[in-house]
């Protein structure tokens, strides 16, 4: 530890005298998406390794009751492990990498790093019904995070380089480095400026050279464009575009409902037990749902919704084109359902991939039953679009949705359906459904980033760093005279809070109210204070947000406001060092 820490000081003070601030970003982000990258092959590996093991040796071989077992025994294990081995909360990887942006500075836990390694490729691998994404932008952003910490760089560095992390992981997936740079600044809501972007780049190109590396030519999504975008077919993206708009709302609504209903288990272990059946049972009726779900979509991008059914343990007639449209259609319902039972039992997970099993999913039966009534689209490009619908509805991240598809596709023939699908399916479900399901949460308790800098800088204002504490405080049953002498006299400030013995926050006496008493010594022993203090708005400390302070202070026209805790007298806020701060902060950001 200590030659680490040595050698990470040698690092800095070669740096200092040999290149620039920028130049060790530009260094930085190249790490840290390299690094991003190792960690999503590490994640994609392992998975991979729980599930050729499994389906292997196991379920293709014994019995079919296997599918509703494997999940429960690593919903089990993962339980074991966040309660013996991590001990701490894991969290999910990009709403808990948005809190930390908002509410720590961008500073992560080192132990998520290892966290999501740990749970994740088993709750997919043994067929937990969720993604991959999520814990590997939690590794990336931990990774970014701890590397910005190391190396003593400031806020609005650390904050850049979870960007190139997000991007890095992204990138490393899905092997499509533009739209891993379009994700990171959706999603964290970050400045598209000169500064951002080299880094950004270098981090995304890093990390899909390392995939390559390692992968070789290998793609998650395997798909060759075959048939064009026809003008006649417009109506019928119009019709998509509605539809995955519909199933996005329903897709959030879902996620809200279920997670509600597993918060009424106070114990974690019910939740487990429950959510646990429920998943098994699922699985069991229904076995595409079984794990990320990358076979379905590969296999509807390649028109073969039949191998997509072959697993359904009773005999259903595949031959019956309206007989798959209905199993297309289950899949669609229900990965919703699956995936966020997953979550609640407490498996770790990501949100991305299942919303492009729904996407892949719904877009086929689209296109399938508009050929079953003498159509003439492309199912391969309706499975295509309906990925990017679901995506810009769910994530409410519509270019990210546009470009990623548009990689996948190695060109940009299908550019005007896609635009056309997301526009439409965005607005629907923006319209219903405010904030994603990264972002629901934090916009609630006021906690979310976004791309308007004001309430940004804001945000990133900590109550307990603007509260000030040499205010001397007086007693309602001190006297005029006591108050000049123990107070008065020995204060800086022109403002006195007047608590009880429980230290209770009773109000305020201002320097300016007295001044006019405090020669009148006829005053000084039947003057009380309960008789001068006045009512003062205040502060609660863990309940107002450093906008909501703004607000009271424009509306009471005062320059120090009191805070309170529990009724408790805790300090004061003054309206210059708020404003200093905020200056201070706005700067730092924006430089």
């Amino acid at each position: 530890m200590i030659k680490t820490k040595k050698i990470v000081k040698n690092l800095l003070v070669w740096r200092y005298k040999a290149i620039s601030e920028r130049q060790f970003v530009y260094f930085l982000s190249i790490l840290v998406g390299f690094l991003a990258g190792i960690g999503t092959l590490l994640l994609k590996n392992l998975t991979y390794f729980f599930q050729s093991v499994l389906e292997g040796k196991f379920i293709k071989d014994i019995h079919h009751s296997l599918y509703f077992i494997f999940p429960v025994i690593g919903l089990f294990l993962v339980y074991y492990l966040r309660n013996k081995v991590i001990k701490k909360e894991i969290g999910h990887g990009i709403p808990s990498t948005l809190h930390a942006i908002a509410m720590r500075s961008g500073i992560i836990e080192k132990y998520k790093i290892y966290a999501s390694l740990l749970t994740a490729p088993i709750t997919v691998g043994f067929g937990g019904s969720a993604g991959l994404q999520g814990p590997a932008v939690s590794t990336g952003t931990a990774l970014g995070s701890t590397i910005s910490q190391l190396f003593k760089m400031p806020t609005k560095t650390r904050m850049l380089l979870i960007g190139c992390a997000t991007a890095g992981a992204m990138s490393s997936m899905f092997k499509a480095p533009v739209a891993a740079i379009i994700f990171a600044v959706e999603i964290f809501s970050l400045d598209l400026a000169f500064a951002s972007l080299v880094p950004l780049l270098l981090a995304s190109v890093s990390a899909v050279i390392t995939s390559y590396f390692f992968l070789g030519q290998d793609v998650l999504l395997g798909f060759e464009l075959k048939d064009q975008f026809v003008i006649t077919e417009t109506f019928y993206y119009v019709l998509l575009g509605i539809g995955t708009g519909v199933a996005s709302v329903y897709f959030s609504k879902i996620y809200f409902k279920i997670i509600r209903f597993f918060t009424r288990f106070k114990s974690k272990f019910y939740r487990l037990i429950v959510g646990s059946i429920a998943i098994g049972t699922m699985l069991y009726f229904l076995p595409p749902l079984y794990g990320e779900g990358y076979d379905i979509i590969n296999n509807l991008l390649e028109d073969d919704a039949v191998k997509v059914l072959e697993a359904i343990p009773y005999t259903i007639n595949l031959d019956n084109i309206w007989m798959v449209i209905v199993f297309l259609l289950l899949i669609t319902i229900f990965k919703a359902i699956a995936m966020t039972t997953t979550f609640a039992a407490g498996g770790v997970g990501g949100i991305f991939i299942p919303t492009l099993v729904m996407g892949s999913s719904l877009g086929n039966v689209f296109a399938k039953i508009i050929n079953a009534f003498g159509g003439n689209v492309s199912e391969s490009n309706f499975t295509l679009i309906g990925m990017s619908g679901l995506m810009a509805g769910v994530l409410h991240a519509p270019l990210t949705a546009i470009f990623l598809i548009a990689e996948i596709t190695g060109g940009y023939e299908l550019f005007v359906p896609l635009m056309l699908v997301v526009a439409i399916s965005f607005a629907i479900t923006k319209y219903f459904v405010s904030n994603s399901i990264y972002t629901y949460e934090l916009a609630k308790r006021g906690e979310l980033i976004t791309h308007d800098k004001d309430k940004n800088v804001m945000l990133l204002l900590h109550m307990d760093t603007l509260i000030e504490n040499n205010f001397v405080p007086i007693h309602p049953n001190m006297t005029l005279g006591e108050m000049l002498k123990s107070a008065v006299a020995k204060s800086s400030r022109n403002i006195f809070p007047v608590i009880d013995d429980q230290e209770h926050f009773l109000g305020i006496v201002l320097l300016d109210d007295i001044r006019p008493l405090m020669f009148d010594q006829e005053l000084y022993d039947t003057l009380t204070i309960q008789v001068l203090m006045k009512q003062a708005p205040a502060v609660i400390f863990s309940e107002d947000t450093t906008e909501t302070v703004m607000k009271k202070f424009k509306k009471s026209d005062a320059w120090n406001l009191p805070v309170v805790e529990d009724k408790k007298y805790v300090g004061f806020i003054s309206k210059s060092k708020l404003l200093s701060a905020y200056r201070a902060t706005l700067i730092e950001l924006t430089q």
